[in-house]
Parts: C-alpha cells; sequence; structure tokens
C-alpha cells in the first residue's frame, strides 16, 4: 500500500521508499522519513498530501506519496 491511498488520520509505519533519486532519499531521512519510522497523512489534496513526520507537518507531491510504501 502506498502513502497516497492511505487512510486520513491513522499511523502507519513506513515500510520503504521506493525512489531512484538519491539526493531525495537523503532529504527525506533528513526529515526522518526512512524505514520503520511511523507516519501520519493529514489530508489529501489533489497534488498530494500533507502528512506528519517527527512532531512535523509536510506537504508532498503525489507521485513521492506513491513511491513511499506503508
Amino acid at each position: 500500500m502506498t502513502l497516497y491511498s492511505a487512510e486520513e488520520g491513522r499511523e502507519y509505519n513506513i515500510r520503504s521508499i521506493e525512489t531512484k533519486d538519491e539526493e531525495l532519499n537523503s532529504f527525506l531521512f533528513s526529515l526522518g522519513c526512512y524505514s520503520g519510522e511511523p507516519i501520519t497523512v493529514i489530508s489529501h489534496m489533489k497534488s498530494g498530501c500533507i502528512v506528519s513526520i517527527k512532531d512535523g507537518r509536510y506537504s508532498i507531491d503525489k507521485a513521492l506519496a506513491n513511491a513511499i510504501k506503508i
């Protein structure tokens, strides 16, 4: 299941991030977005979703939300 298809308000654990961009992987790691960490979808939008990771809220686009497996 991908993050984009996740239910709003429910906490999930990240299983993997399937992207080949190492710079993007490093950026996500700096936010605390890596395998095993909890993540919550706050709301869905047409262009992506708002997520909560380690006391921070971030807006991520649909492509990235689909690359994050939960």
